[in-house]
């Protein structure tokens, strides 16, 4: 495993976690998430040549630690920028605690992203394996 690498990704997580709690609003923070995942998969899939799944899989783990963090440490701020995540807090099964539903909730939505990460790189790694195969092939040709 590559955890450098894992860790340097996961400063995304941070970046996002405090972003949206400030200037990130929810409609938007689906493309910046895609993005994101977009360029760590073809980064895990450049810097690893095995496990590539599993390294998705941790650095969700990895974003998840930062994304809760932040959200539960700025809480207020987080919730007057976010109506609707107030509002389906106050829906969940524990709507008098709030922080411990985001606390519980955020490794579950770190597991879901960090598969699809983890997907992502897998694709990422067999284009890239394509692509550097035909690389070889027309510089042996040449």
């Amino acid at each position: 495993m590559n955890w450098k690498l894992i860790f340097q990704l996961s400063l995304f997580g941070l970046f996002m976690g405090v972003a949206t709690v400030f200037f990130i609003p929810s409609n938007i923070e689906p493309l910046c998430w895609l993005a994101i995942f977009l360029f760590c998969a073809y980064m895990i899939a450049r810097d690893t040549a095995s496990s590539r799944f599993l390294h998705g899989l941790c650095l969700g783990l990895a974003n998840c630690v930062w994304i809760t963090a932040a959200h539960v440490l700025l809480f207020s701020q987080y919730l007057s920028h976010h109506p609707q995540e107030s509002a389906m807090l106050a829906k969940t099964p524990l709507p008098t605690h709030p922080r411990l539903m985001m606390a519980i909730g955020g490794p579950v939505v770190g597991l879901l992203s960090g598969a699809i990460i983890g997907l992502f790189a897998l694709a990422a790694g067999k284009v890239m394996k394509g692509s550097s195969e035909k690389a070889k092939a027309m510089g042996q040709s040449a």
